[in-house]
């Protein structure tokens, strides 16, 4: 008998503020006990582990061990530019001319992730 993930947690500098970009990129809703402020907050998934943020005194200075893939449900380019617009910046193009590959952002805070291809784009590709 093995664990059960119960969270996936993140150092940052404002716990509020880097949850409330995760819940609108990924379309969760913040705990409900949530306020401005707060040293802790989590993001509740409909799947999965929820995302829970806690504030830590040093910032990020260098590359995530460890990162979020994000498979979008409408195509990687639609999901990178809203992304962008709600405050991610783009690291790395590893966008192939074919439509493989995969674009990494960072959140506000740095934390880098990826976007993926979502399953309508890669089942046309192997047709």
């Amino acid at each position: 008998m093995g664990s059960v993930v119960q969270n996936v947690a993140v150092g940052c500098v404002d716990a509020y503020e880097l949850a409330r970009f995760w819940s609108e990129a990924l379309g969760g809703p913040l705990h409900p006990e949530s306020r401005p402020g707060d040293a802790e907050t989590a993001v509740i998934l409909p799947e999965g582990p929820q995302l829970y943020f806690n504030q830590v005194p040093e910032p990020k200075t260098v590359k995530n061990r460890i990162h979020l893939c994000l498979r979008p449900e409408t195509s990687r380019e639609e999901e990178v530019q809203r992304l962008l617009g709600l405050g991610a910046t783009l690291v790395a193009d590893r966008r192939e001319p074919d439509g493989a590959g995969w674009a990494v952002l960072a959140d506000p805070e740095g934390n880098e992730f990826c976007v993926l291809r979502s399953a309508a784009e890669r089942a046309a590709m192997s047709s």
